[in-house]
Parts: structure tokens; C-alpha cells; sequence
């Protein structure tokens, strides 16, 4: 635990405030009406997300002005989204008048086991979160959309890519700072995405937050010198998959294995990190990962984990809980990030939390 501190909780300290999307691609974007904005969420568009991020978070500063800063925040975000570009409004904690009849799960996202939050770089009122083809379609969006938000306060900004980012067998891929391909465990379908991501009714929720999603945020330093001083079998160990997302007992990526002809890990480690995550692959858990790698620099790497659910404390909650002591903890540390709530397409959310 020492030398882990030691290697990672420099970041602790750095503020990244200071400093869907696209199997459909670009051209399918660029003919989207408005309308087809209204009833598509930009955070499942597509199979694959975009290739190119921003995270923003933002406080809003005057209590009186909350309304007119969810308005403007809409309007700002509804401005971007098209074209190269995907882009959604998140909800924090804050963003909510006492009065208002919230999503159940919506909370300040905790500290889990092995985290450093740093409060420069966790939580806010609202998240921006950019998408595009283009680091530069993403860096003018954003300097747009914060032109148009004169008001509101930056708390913390993360930039981020997806390397390889690529769409096989209907599942959105892309390979992480540890050189392993993320995204086999997402929903090949439109359908099931949606099923997994999305709100529905009769679970509690309030009626202006049926079709939205909870969304996680977490910004992850992984220790990749330390990493890339084991073997590769090592590593394949470590995560139970190979580096091209085979199951380490040999069943394709594209299929489901069986932990359970293997109860003493023999093949797949009880503590690797996809055997935690997932107990039994054939029910995965109901969430949809959209994640991008960040480098601040040789010493500052890492993983933009981000994901949506329908259900935060059976999605990101459960599985958090599972990977407690698994072997991947080492290289890891998690400094930022939060727990936000994407509304639904459409403007009735707004009308519903803003009218008097």
C-alpha cells in the first residue's frame, strides 16, 4: 500500500478543472434534425462512442440564479450537438432545489475503498460532457458552449481519447493505458443499451427522470510503469482476458465463458479484475461503459472511466462493491470524478425542475 500511495497519489493533488456517438459517424450526425436531437440521446448514440472527449464540470455560484442556469446550460449544449460533435447535459447533486422531487440515487459520489478524491478535480453542479471526431471539433465546442455560460464557475475539466477506437460484432472497442481492448462486455444492440442505460418507470423514479441515466464519472491514475513491468501473462492474469479480449480459457471474446468450471481459479483468478466484476458473464452487469484514456504527461496517465445505468446502486454501485481486493488495485488510484444524472431527450425535465 505504501509503494502504491507512493506511486500514484501525486495526482491526488493536480486539478484537471485548471488547467452514441459514433458508429453512425459524422455524416449521419450532420443530417439529424432537431427534432431527432430531441428523441436520440446523444450519450447512446451509436455504438461507439466518439473518438475525442471533454469533461466539464461547472458550479453554479448564485442559489437565486439555478433556473436560469439549467436553462442556459441546455440551450448551450442543444447548440453543439450535431454535426462532429455529440454533447449532453449531466445533473449533479447540487444542480436541485430542495423542493424538487430528484432521482433517487443522486448523491455526491463517496470515496470506495483505495480512493484519494481530490475535491478540486470531484463532484459539481453540472457536467458538460463533449464529444466529437476532432480534439479541435471538442476544443471548440467547449470554448463555445463556456462563452455562451458566462456565469457559471469550472470546477474541473478532463480531456480524453479512445485509441483503436473501433465497432466489432455491434460492441463499441478501444484499448486502454494498460494495452488491453475495453468494451466486450457492453451490449452488441441498440436495444439492450438502452435497456441497460436507461431509467424506466415503476422503479421510483420521478416522472420527469423516466428516460434519462445515471451517469459515473471517474478519473483513474493507473501506476503504467509499474504495469508494464510484468509479463504480459502476468497482466492476462491479472484482468482474466488476453490483451485482444479472449477469455483466458480460451472462449472467444464474442461469446460468454463459465466461471464456474473453474471454482478454484486455476484459469481465471478469483481476484481478476473481470472475474469480480462480473461473476457470472452470461448476466453482466446493467450498465453501459463509455470510457477515455487521458495523458497529462509521463508521470499522470490514466482512464476517464465512464459509464451509464438505468440503476445506479445494481450497475456501478454493485460492481464497485465486488472489486474490493482485486489484484488490479495496485495500479490504480482513483482521484476524481462524480455521480451525475443525464435527463431525458426533450424539454419537459426542464419545465418540470425550473417551473415555480
Amino acid at each position: 500500500m505504501t509503494s502504491r500511495r507512493r506511486l500514484l497519489t501525486a495526482s491526488a493533488a493536480m486539478a484537471a478543472g485548471a488547467g452514441g456517438l459514433t458508429a453512425v459517424g459524422a455524416t449521419a450526425l450532420r443530417n439529424g434534425s432537431s427534432e431527432r436531437q430531441d428523441h436520440e440521446p446523444a450519450h447512446l448514440r451509436g455504438a461507439t462512442p466518439l473518438p475525442f472527449t471533454q469533461f466539464i464540470s461547472l458550479d453554479i455560484t448564485s442559489e437565486g440564479a439555478r433556473a436560469d442556469a439549467l436553462h442556459a446550460a441546455h440551450r448551450a449544449i442543444k447548440a453543439i450537438d450535431g454535426d462532429s460533435v455529440a454533447a449532453w447535459l449531466a445533473l449533479g447533486e447540487g444542480a436541485l432545489p430542495s423542493r424538487t422531487d430528484r432521482p433517487q440515487h443522486l448523491k455526491r459520489m463517496p470515496s470506495f475503498a483505495g480512493d484519494v478524491l481530490d475535491p478540486v478535480q470531484s463532484h459539481g453542479d453540472l457536467l458538460l460532457h463533449i464529444t466529437g471526431s476532432s480534439a479541435r471539433a471538442v476544443r471548440q465546442a467547449a470554448e463555445r458552449t463556456l462563452r455562451a455560460l458566462p456565469h457559471q464557475q469550472v470546477r474541473w475539466r478532463a480531456d480524453g481519447a479512445r485509441p483503436e477506437n473501433r465497432t466489432e460484432d455491434g460492441r463499441g472497442l478501444s484499448r486502454n493505458p494498460f494495452h488491453f481492448t475495453e468494451g466486450h462486455g457492453n451490449p452488441a444492440t441498440a436495444a439492450e443499451t438502452a435497456e441497460r442505460a436507461t431509467v424506466r418507470a415503476g422503479h421510483g423514479e420521478p416522472s420527469w427522470a423516466i428516460g434519462g441515466s445515471y451517469e459515473v464519472v471517474r478519473i483513474i491514475r493507473l501506476a503504467t510503469d509499474f504495469w508494464n513491468r510484468d509479463t504480459i501473462p502476468e497482466q492476462e492474469r491479472i484482468i482474466g482476458r488476453r490483451r485482444n479480449g479472449r477469455w483466458l480459457d480460451g472462449t472467444p471474446s464474442t461469446e460468454r465463458t463459465v466461471f464456474a468450471t473453474d471454482p478454484h481459479g486455476r484459469i481465471t483468478p478469483l481476484d481478476a479484475h473481470v472475474r469480480r466484476a462480473a461473476p457470472n458473464p452470461r448476466t453482466p452487469p446493467p450498465m453501459v461503459r463509455r470510457s477515455y484514456n487521458y495523458d497529462r504527461g509521463p508521470d499522470d496517465q490514466g482512464l476517464i472511466f465512464s459509464c451509464f445505468q438505468g440503476d445506479l446502486e445494481k450497475g456501478f454501485e454493485a460492481v464497485q462493491r465486488r472489486l474490493q481486493g482485486e489484484a488490479m488495485a495496485k495500479y490504480t488510484l482513483t482521484t476524481g470524478g462524480g455521480y451525475f444524472f443525464v435527463p431525458p431527450p426533450g424539454d419537459a425535465w426542464l419545465r418540470a425542475l425550473t417551473q415555480k
